[in-house]
């Protein structure tokens, strides 16, 4: 391999990866989204249209689907702060969140870590989503399928 070859790919890889982490900036905003203009803006600056969410609580499919699950978890839970735990981890079309939810009452209420898959245009394509500390008195079997 050539030195300018390399350098390329080192370019190619440098500038991937700030694309990515653009792409996990705009998803720890859409889940903070307080408006639903906010989220129509991030759910296009984030998700392709297939995007696949695949939780504990289920699996959800599309962008609405994303949508629906936020706005029902902030109307039963109020104002909570969505947050990373330490710097996302981010190689090839891969990416891993630890983050934690923060409500008012309970800090943090629940911690996890989430696998982002990228699509070839920077867009989030799948996300699956570990709890590491779930909520207190979540049952883990109450959703399986």
């Amino acid at each position: 391999m050539t030195e300018t070859s390399t350098e390329t790919n080192t370019e190619t890889a440098d500038a991937t990866t700030a694309q990515h982490r653009a792409t996990v900036e705009h998803y720890v905003r859409f889940w903070n989204a307080e408006t639903p203009e906010e989220q129509r803006h991030l759910v296009s600056a984030t998700f392709t249209e297939e995007v696949q969410y695949y939780a504990p609580i289920g699996v959800l499919s599309g962008p609405p689907a994303l949508i629906g699950f936020h706005d029902e978890f902030a109307q039963h839970m109020g104002k909570v702060a969505f947050r990373p735990r330490q710097e996302p981890e981010i190689h090839h079309d891969r990416a891993r969140l630890m983050w934690q939810i923060d409500a008012q009452d309970k800090t943090p209420f629940a911690t996890g870590t989430d696998i982002l898959v990228f699509a070839p245009d920077g867009h989030i394509t799948t996300i699956t989503t570990f709890l590491d500390q779930p909520p207190e008195g979540f049952d883990p079997n109450a959703h399986h399928q």
